[in-house]
Order: C-alpha cells, then structure tokens, then sequence
C-alpha cells in the first residue's frame, strides 16, 4: 500500500517530529510512504478568510501534486478537511478541476481515520515504555470527517501501559479557530483557558491533541498558565509504542 503524507504547514514548521513519526508509524504497518517536495499550503487561510480567488491557485497546484497518489494521509484534521470537504466547492463551476478535486477527496484521509479504516492497525501488541495517563481534545473539524472522539479514544486506549481518562467537553473548540485567534483574541484566550483547565482536572499526563493549530494553541497556552500536562500528536505516543518492542531499530526510513 502506497501513502503520500501530508504534512501541512504548521507540522512541518513547529512539529517536524509528527510528520517522521507518522511516517514511522505507517511504514511499520506495511505501508510505503513518499513525501511529495512541492506541497505547499492547501490555501486555509485564504479559503478561510473569503479569498476564493486566491486560494484556488494553492488548490489545484496541490491537486497536481497529489494526482498520482494511491492514497494521502495528514496528521491534521483541519487541512484534511480542507482537501476533502471544500476543494470540491471551491471548483463547483469548474468540470475538469471539480473532477480532479473529488477524486483528491475520495483518496485522502486524517492520520488515525487511515489507521483505523483503512490499515485496520492492530495496538494490541504494542505499549508504552512507562505506565501514562492520557486523554484526548477532539478537533472541530473531525466532524466534517465523520470521526467521533471514541474512535483516537479506542485506538489510544488498545496500547499497553496506557490509562485512558474522557476530557470533559472534549467536542468543544480549543479557541484556535486559524485567524479567529488573533482576530477576537479575548475570546480566544477564554476558550484556551477552559480547555486546559478541563484537561488539567483529568490529572491525566498527557492530552492528545491531533492538529498542529490547536497543538499550538493549546501548547502555548499550557506554557504560559504553567500547565502540568504534555500535548503530544498520537504520532507520537506510537512511536514511542514502536520503539518500545523488542527488537525495535528506532530508526525513520528516509
């Protein structure tokens, strides 16, 4: 099975860790991966904000990119959804493009959605090196990608040494929201507030979080409050998991 991964911006600036380790991951589940050099941003932002206009130049150069893709995986559920819930939209008026864009749609998909759907990943096998208490924020835009908070619940839950405590209000937004952020950044800055003081009251050690942009956010909020907890990508908790075996190498193909 071949994998193009999907790094996305804010992974590959702030968390280049996430994107090896999803490779990682993916490769010891019997998948080849390759990473496409000329991905650029998938237009958000842009698309976001109401610049159709110029978000679609981003889309169809992406759309190049991936053409040739048996499948493409992203460890953000935010760009993700971008590719597969409004690149469509965006060329709705437009046959060649609008075909090309489903069929980008019809191949990508969220990091654990893959794991889980796709791979059908077996966990059972795997544990992390010391006992950890984890839960989990759930990211607004899984739900455009019909993927419920018990599905990474489960998945996380499968490892060894894991305790799995529910975050309360884990569906409600962690404030990021893009440009929401520094357009109503009062408003932002409550919202951030609440997630981690939900998440802090778990006691749990570690809060997934499954998207750079709240990974951020929520990071940097857990900085400035003094937070007790770690926000890692489930990448990251999998590799650790991977590393863990007998016998593992701990090396990332390249």
């Amino acid at each position: 099975m071949h994998v193009s991964l999907f790094v996305t911006c804010l992974t590959d600036l702030f968390s280049p860790q996430v994107g090896m380790d999803v490779v990682r991951v993916l490769e010891h589940f019997g998948c080849t991966v390759d990473f496409p050099a000329d991905q650029t941003c998938c237009g958000q932002p842009q698309f976001n904000n109401g610049f159709l206009h110029e978000a679609r130049p981003l889309a169809q150069r992406m759309i190049r990119v991936f053409d040739r893709s048996q499948f493409v995986v992203s460890p953000s559920g935010s760009c993700c959804a971008m590719f597969r819930e409004h690149y469509p939209h965006l060329f709705k008026d437009d046959p060649q493009w609008e075909n090309r864009a489903l069929a980008l749609a019809a191949k990508t998909y969220e990091f654990v959605e893959f794991l889980t759907k796709i791979l059908k990943a077996d966990l059972s096998t795997l544990k992390l090196p010391a006992p950890t208490t984890l839960t989990y924020h759930y990211n607004c835009h899984l739900r455009s990608l019909n993927q419920s908070p018990e599905i990474c619940a489960a998945l996380a839950g499968n490892l060894g040494n894991v305790t799995f405590i529910p975050l309360e209000k884990t569906e409600q937004c962690c404030g990021f929201g893009g440009t929401f952020a520094s357009k109503y950044p009062d408003i932002s800055g409550a919202i951030v507030r609440d997630k981690i003081e939900k998440a802090a009251k778990t006691g749990a050690e570690v809060l997934i979080v499954n998207d750079a942009g709240c990974a951020m956010n929520i990071g940097g909020a857990c900085h400035r409050l003094g937070a007790a907890f770690r926000v890692k990508h489930i990448a990251e908790l999998l590799t650790a998991a991977i590393d863990n075996a007998p016998g593992a190498s701990g090396e990332v193909a390249t």
